[in-house]
């Protein structure tokens, strides 16, 4: 991290001021605030998860003339699984509202293209804000928590950043640097918990493992490929998940009481019960019945 640091020092040297910091509030999507951008900006191909095929900057076929879906209520039930799993980060309200001043696409359609190529860039600058922010509260990697806020202040500042420069980033370098800080955060709040290297499945490829009942307390499943694996009653309590494909992964029974780094997205993309425990400040989803 030494070279990244001196990059963080230069940059707070040049921009001394403090970011105001967006909420973890705002790192959600607000749909009612938003040009409807991934509905648009976004492509999907007719598959398990969409209905439809869709090229990027083609509206989909169930979006109204006010912004707003057509057959939300019904997503998964009409073959947009894919829509129900997808998240912002509340990238979406915030280049609707602050980076293009509140005109849409409807009715500045020049600016249409920029505004659905900024979208992927703001979305991963969100992400990583929400992942700063939790790692933040993590009392156990306090001893990163000044970085850790530098890191969210700078991440927050190129976040506003005109839109010609927010099209220029070097997100890669960026992201790297935030990815390697997080890596940190997380072997601290790992430690000593039944870990040593039989938990680093970092990449891991599970699909459709057979993982019932698995004892994964404190392992790290960064970026690990969980599709349709079998976690029923799993011991997934303090792990790391970040990155982690739970598509269709059966959580029944499974505790991720304290897992970090889990976003709400994946619970939408994984298949659970009532009798599955989440970390505070996620939401139960709906199909978990």
């Amino acid at each position: 991290m030494q070279g990244n640091e001196s990059t963080e020092r230069a940059e707070r040297k040049e921009h001394p001021e403090r970011t105001e910091r967006t909420s973890r509030a705002d790192l959600a999507a607000d749909c009612a605030n938003c040009f409807a951008l991934c509905c648009v900006g976004l492509a999907f191909t007719a598959s398990q998860d969409f209905a439809v095929d869709k090229s990027a900057g083609t509206p989909c076929p169930n979006l109204a003339a006010d912004d707003r879906c057509s057959i939300h209520t019904g997503l998964r039930g009409r073959g947009f699984q894919g829509c129900t799993v997808y998240d912002c980060f509340g990238a979406g309200q915030k280049l609707s509202r602050q980076t293009f001043g509140g005109v849409s696409w409807r009715e500045a359609p020049h600016s249409a293209p920029q505004m659905f190529a900024a979208l992927p860039v703001m979305r991963q600058l969100h992400e990583m804000l929400w992942y700063l922010a939790e790692a933040e509260t993590l009392a156990s990697a306090s001893a990163l928590r000044t970085e850790v806020g530098w890191s969210a202040e700078e991440t927050e500042r190129l976040s506003r950043l005109p839109l010609e420069d927010l099209l220029a980033l070097d997100l890669s370098a960026h992201r790297a640097g935030v990815s390697e800080l997080l890596s940190e955060v997380s072997t601290l709040t790992r430690a000593g918990i039944g870990g040593g290297r039989k938990k680093d499945r970092r990449g891991a490829d599970l699909i459709g493992a057979r993982l019932a009942g698995a004892d994964f307390q404190g392992a790290d499943l960064r970026g690990a490929y969980l599709i349709g694996a079998d976690l029923s009653g799993a011991d997934l309590r303090r792990a790391d998940l970040i990155g982690a494909d739970l598509r269709d992964a059966k959580l029944a029974g499974a505790d991720l009481t304290g897992a970090i780094f889990l976003t709400q997205t994946q619970l939408n993309a994984a298949l659970a019960d009532q009798g599955t425990k989440i970390p505070d400040g996620l939401a139960r989803p709906s199909h978990w019945a």
